[in-house]
């Protein structure tokens, strides 16, 4: 991976539902070991950007890069080097955490044993490798948040996709999670695009790009958005840039 080059690009990006356009324009890049922070109400578009991303729907317009390679053109590529984290849940709860982990390393074409060594690495990162054995419905939500993580990172993806995923979880979690997925990026040069609506949430290093209504309102550093907007803080931003105009 050449760190010179975006990790994830997308490019003039439009999606619509009938006459409502979702998405209009959009276009960023998030850099190796970048943590970019999507920012948006309800409605903004997050959903149907991460839809794009990953397939679920295509766009006639736009053009999306994962690690070099166009998603339309060389999907199986492409999709290869993401791992996601949706907002629902989607582990199998009758499954032990490491049966899950190991369905969605055979998907990944993982032998035995690279699934094996890749399984106990990411658990022990996040300190779940001596819960493998238990089933899912037995772990509270943030330790089954960790599992997901984990999963989406057994393929050694290069860009890490997160939606929202400290929802409905409790504080100390909460932090966890964002603790873990901003070392992430430090450490390993992963990619991350997260979704997220709890502006605490957000390191001061990271890239914020701010959607509203189908657009990009605002992308660069906290800082430069906070210049940008003449605002105190990110909240204070936020609300200058989605504020209707009458």
């Amino acid at each position: 991976m050449n760190h010179h080059h975006p990790a994830l690009a997308v490019n003039h990006l439009s999606y619509a539902y009938g006459p409502r356009k979702a998405l209009d324009g959009v276009g960023f890049t998030v850099m190796p070991g970048e943590c970019a922070i999507l920012l948006g109400p309800n409605g903004a578009g997050k959903s149907t950007l991460f839809a794009l991303i990953t397939r679920l729907y295509e766009s006639p317009d736009g053009h999306i890069d994962i690690a070099g390679f166009d998603i339309k053109r060389q999907s199986l590529r492409a999709l290869s080097r993401l791992g996601v984290v949706f907002q629902q849940p989607t582990l199998d709860l009758d499954l032990s955490v490491e049966q899950n982990l190991r369905y969605h390393a055979a998907l990944h074409g993982l032998s035995g044993r690279q699934a094996q060594a890749r399984i106990q690495e990411e658990l022990e990162r996040q300190a779940m490798y001596e819960r493998r054995g238990e089933k899912v419905r037995q772990l509270n939500g943030g330790h089954r948040r960790r599992v997901e993580i984990a999963r989406a990172l057994l393929h050694n993806p290069q860009v890490l996709l997160l939606d929202e995923p400290t929802v409905g979880l409790d504080v100390p979690s909460r932090r966890a999670i964002v603790d873990y997925v901003h070392a992430l990026c430090q450490e390993r040069s992963i990619a991350v695009l997260w979704a997220s609506h709890l502006i605490d949430e957000i390191a001061a290093s990271d890239k914020l790009i701010m959607l509203h209504r189908g657009r990009i309102r605002a992308l660069g550093t906290v800082s430069e958005v906070l210049a940008l907007t003449d605002a105190d803080d990110i909240a204070g931003a936020f609300q200058a840039l989605t504020r209707e105009v009458a």
